[in-house]
């Protein structure tokens, strides 16, 4: 009989466990830290391909054409360039 009292009493608890929050998910890669400096280059946004050639940019960063392949590893740190088909820098952002 007093198995079956405790039992009733841990009962409700174990439906609150359950109806617990799960964790927040991370946050998706554009929205996580600036950790590549992009937010410092976003004046570039709108300007010809070439105003690129004149500048000393971070080492490992990518300048992605229209139609250039490009790998799908994510780093967080890697400052891309993507330039749109009229040649002009479209969008400046980490992965």
């Amino acid at each position: 009989m007093r198995v079956i009292r405790q039992a009733l009493l841990f009962a409700p608890l174990c439906v609150l466990g359950a109806c617990a929050e799960a964790p927040a998910p991370a946050p998706a890669p554009d929205s996580q830290s600036d950790q590549c400096q992009a937010t410092s280059f976003r004046g570039l946004t709108g300007q010809p391909r070439s105003v690129l050639g004149k500048m000393t940019l971070p080492a490992g960063t990518r300048v992605i054409g229209p139609r250039d392949p490009v790998t799908m590893d994510y780093r967080a740190n890697r400052l891309n360039f993507e330039i749109g088909q009229d040649g002009k820098i479209a969008k400046i952002a980490c992965y």
